[in-house]
């Protein structure tokens, strides 16, 4: 799963960390957002743990704590590809505001090849599907293919952590789709390469978003689309 040397945050770890916080409450409060989407994202992290012989799992159980720990009201839980971005866009910056070296310490040197493997595989560029599948407007789709690499490219050699974040969620965002919405088959043969890469990354950053989010919780992470009720 995640290279070896990367810098790999336990659930447990964090979930200590975030009980011995002065914010820390034992039980679900809908009058603190941050304890919530801790709460929730922290689960499926210790969820996805287990699963190291099964990386489709992996993934979709890494996905569900990194959607826990961004998704506001006004997304779209069809999964609309532009408003999800804007989501993901506004929840970047304000984790690079907060903190640009602990996410890019995790990027740089080791999460690297891992991404530029991803990166390379335009089967999760989403243009590419969209002119596969006939939709007009992206017969441009190799052009913008080439473009989006290069800007992680220039992106990773200068540190710029909100567009490398941007650009590798948008990949990792169509992969997500081809599982969850049943374009891909479990433990499938022809998907493989990008389903590991794109579990060992999620398994390193997902964590570190969420121990940004328990170092800083003066910073607005907002309300989750699905706060408790009763």
């Amino acid at each position: 799963m995640p290279p070896r040397s990367a810098k790999l945050r336990r659930a447990a770890t964090l979930r200590q960390q975030w009980e011995n916080s002065t914010y820390y409450r034992p039980s679900p409060d809908r009058s603190n957002a941050l304890n919530l989407r801790l709460r929730r994202s922290l689960s499926w992290v210790g969820r996805a743990e287990q699963e190291s012989d099964d990386c489709d799992a992996a993934f979709v159980f890494y996905w569900i704590a990194f959607n826990a720990a961004y998704g506001r009201p006004g997304g779209s839980p069809s999964g609309n590809q532009d408003t999800e971005r804007r989501l993901r866009q506004d929840y970047f910056q304000k984790i690079v505001a907060c903190d640009s070296d602990t996410v890019y310490g995790a990027i740089w040197p080791d999460l690297v090849p891992r991404i530029t493997m991803l990166m390379n595989n335009k089967y999760v560029f989403e243009p590419f599907w969209k002119h596969h599948n006939e939709e007009p407007g992206h017969q441009d789709w190799e052009q913008k293919y080439k473009a989006s690499k290069k800007r992680v490219k220039r992106a990773l050699g200068n540190k710029e952590t909100t567009l490398i974040l941007e650009e590798l969620f948008a990949s990792l965002y169509t992969l997500r789709n081809q599982l969850l919405h049943g374009g891909a088959t479990w433990r499938g043969s022809v998907n493989r390469d990008q389903v590991r890469t794109g579990a060992a990354i999620m398994a390193v950053l997902v964590p570190c978003l969420i121990a940004v989010m328990i170092e800083h919780p003066e910073a607005d992470w907002g309300v989750p689309r699905y706060p408790p009720v009763a």
